[in-house]
């Protein structure tokens, strides 16, 4: 290409970039100045796409991770010819628009990630490149390659700074994944200043430790050397970072290469110095020329062409193995095979009952069995979250197509990268961990629920019922964290078979991430002869028997290990002639869902005298036991004990719960 062109093909990306920032008045200017040349390399050169089709399944992969610089990738959107218009670039940041402060997956054709929260990117990509790895290992023959796509990415100072980037990276390297291909956008410049403030280490020593092939670019703005680096790193069989030397706000007259260039406007006076730099036309704002607009939009001939060269393979597929091309599909358009639960184990009534994280466990290898794309693992926790699956093996450099993932103690970056297999798509991805480490993830959990992904969480471990490890591994404030977190449906089963009903709702809830909250210690299996079905569990919450004559005087509500109590508790005040509702709730979040004639039909306006009995701290709880009803939960931290000591310390026991009952009763409802 003419290196006139060239460079009038970047400029016109970063400045349309810039106007943006700068049209909305707020945004972040710094690294689609300084980056723009090393998108461009990537988008014109490099990245197999389809804009016609963004959701092509073996579209090569780009994340920017630094997504405060969202407004090139809404360009690079546009030019390319994405259902991102010149009106929604003027838009940015706008109520309503398509193109917010940073990229939202779902949201915008394109992007392939939510990124932002510094890291989540990075990881993300790891994941994707897993996806990719074990999809071609269990499609792909040598002479058919069905899966073969990279991922590319952008990654910042700020990302490799993160924790969770550190804990992505030595996992990528351990499991050689050829298929990632990061540029580091290292223009030394974070929010408080130069990163000699903080950020001292050689990076590029750090990734090659990790196992990662370690180039690098002198001129982060020399597209030539860039290509070089980018060819070199293709057919190495380790992830790739490559280092390019850059420099945040390009151009700009007084801000380049300072912490002011990162996330404010740049001013009028101060852009238009810049394009004057450049020999931009300071006038129209927005402006793309149109010998520069037709080279962009040549990426959707190209992406036609290489969809329909695919599509020949996937034809060759269907007339030569049909089973595997209806496997395929199904797969990857997110469908679940026909009868998938119909198999599911059913738990017969027992005192002795199991721990809901062993009834998982069975579960899990149940469904393993009958829909191939359930995929997971543990942080280094697999014998005690028990979520082996059996038949498989691990995925390792040497074995990827095993479904079982050593995580190792990485609880942030197993979030993370559980979300990135499920924005590639194909799989459905299971993390798992003790309940009380989901704080080391929480950043990931919450994409999950802002994406919508069909992440699934387990949490096991899940109270004070662990016992001797002690306040250090016994969360209580756990359950009302998640619960906070918008469309998040977290489910903690009473026994063994609302287990299974809520691993039904995890696999078919395909628009949302699951949590499941497991019991390490046995539960009774409840008698589903004399109590409601578990399968009401996908209500939310359900009456499990009103026990004696006429209206209830008092509900008892539960979730858990703690259902168990109150319906021994509720048999003997039945005894003693008061009439009692008990409720199983494991669900907030779907018990929302449900219609208002639905949860009056639970807990009706009229019975008012209401005892929730929960090992966690009451807050949430007030919405459902209303201002005259009591609580009995956790008000501070567990201590080191059997479990069986704990929950008479704690007060969990039948018999504190009949007291409570019977003073709420004869206090008419009124909590002290």
């Amino acid at each position: 290409m003419d290196s006139t062109f060239q460079e009038k093909a970047i400029s016109a990306l970063r400045f349309l970039a810039v106007d943006g920032v700068q049209n909305a008045n707020s945004g972040h200017p710094g690294l689609p100045m300084g980056a723009a040349a090393m998108a461009f390399t990537i988008w014109t050169r490099h990245l197999k796409h389809n804009p016609a089709n963004p959701n092509w399944h073996d579209r090569d992969r780009f994340i920017l991770s630094g997504g405060h610089g969202s407004m090139m990738l809404y360009a690079l959107l546009y030019l390319t010819g994405y259902p991102v218009s010149m009106d929604d670039l003027k838009s940015f940041r706008q109520l309503g628009s398509i193109t917010p402060g940073h990229p939202e997956f779902g949201l915008t054709s394109g992007v392939e990630t939510t990124t932002g929260p510094l890291g989540q990117g990075f990881a993300n990509g790891v994941g994707m490149a897993i996806a990719e790895t074990h999809l071609a290992a269990r499609f792909n023959l040598p002479a058919r390659k069905l899966i073969d796509h990279t991922v590319f990415a952008i990654v910042t100072d700020g990302d490799l700074m993160e924790g969770v980037t550190s804990e992505a990276a030595s996992l990528a390297g351990h499991l050689g994944l050829s298929k990632l291909i990061y540029l580091y956008d290292d223009n030394r410049i974070s929010i408080d200043g130069s990163t000699e403030l903080s950020f001292t280490e050689d990076r590029g020593k750090r990734f090659e430790a990790y196992g990662w092939q370690v180039l690098r670019v002198a001129d982060g703005n020399n597209v030539d050397e860039i290509d070089q680096a980018i060819q070199l790193a293709k057919p190495d069989p380790r992830p790739s970072l490559i280092i390019c030397r850059t420099h945040i706000g390009y151009g700009l007259p007084t801000r380049q290469d300072t912490s002011k260039a990162h996330g404010e406007p740049p001013g009028d006076e101060e852009l238009n110095g810049a394009k004057m730099k450049a020999g931009w036309p300071l006038e129209p704002r927005f402006y793309v020329p149109e010998d520069v607009l037709a080279f962009y939009r040549k990426a959707q001939e190209r992406g036609i062409a290489w969809e329909g060269e695919w599509n020949l393979v996937l034809d060759d597929l269907k007339q030569k193995q049909p089973d595997q091309y209806s496997l395929f599909t199904e797969m990857m358009n997110g469908d679940l095979p026909e009868g998938w639960s119909d198999s599911l184990p059913v738990f017969p009534a027992d005192l002795k009952g199991m721990a809901t994280r062993a009834a998982s466990g069975q579960v899990i290898n149940s469904l393993a069995e009958t829909i191939p794309g359930l995929i997971g693992g543990s942080a280094d926790l697999a014998p005690s979250t028990l979520t082996w699956i059996k038949s498989s093996i691990a995925f390792q450099k040497e074995t990827p197509g095993g479904k079982n993932f050593h995580f190792g103690v990485r609880e942030h970056g197993m979030g993370s990268l559980v979300n990135g297999i499920a924005y590639h798509g194909g799989l459905i991805p299971f993390g798992a961990t003790f309940l009380v480490f989901s704080d080391y993830m929480r950043p990931a959990v919450r994409i999950s629920a802002l994406s919508h992904l069909h992440s699934i969480w387990v949490f096991t471990h899940d109270s004070i019922g662990l016992g001797e490890d002690g306040p250090t591994h016994q969360p209580v404030e756990h359950l009302a964290a998640l619960r906070s977190i918008p469309h998040l449906v977290v489910l903690r089963p009473a026994d063994a078979n609302e287990t299974v009903a809520a691993w039904k709702q995890a696999m078919a809830r395909k628009n949302g991430p699951t949590a499941l909250i497991l019991s390490r210690q046995a539960i009774p299996t409840i008698d589903r002869a004399i109590y409601n079905s578990a399968e009401n569990l996908q209500k939310g919450a359900y009456i499990l028997a009103d026990l004696g004559k006429g209206k209830p005087d008092i509900i008892l509500m539960a979730s858990g290990a703690e259902v168990n109590l109150i319906i021994q508790a509720g048999e003997k005040l039945a005894i003693t002639g008061i009439n009692v509702r008990l409720v199983s709730f494991p669900s907030w979040e779907l018990f929302r869902e449900q219609s208002a004639a639905y949860q009056q039909s639970v807990l009706p306006d009229n019975i008012k005298t209401r005892l929730a009995v929960e090992a966690g701290i009451s807050q949430g709880w007030h919405e459902w036991v209303g201002k005259d009803g009591s609580m009995i939960i956790m008000e501070g931290y567990g201590a080191s004990a059997p479990a069986v000591d704990l929950f008479r310390k704690f007060g969990f026991t039948v018999e504190n719960i009949i007291q409570k009952a019977e003073d709420l009763i004869s206090r008419g409802g009124t909590s002290k």
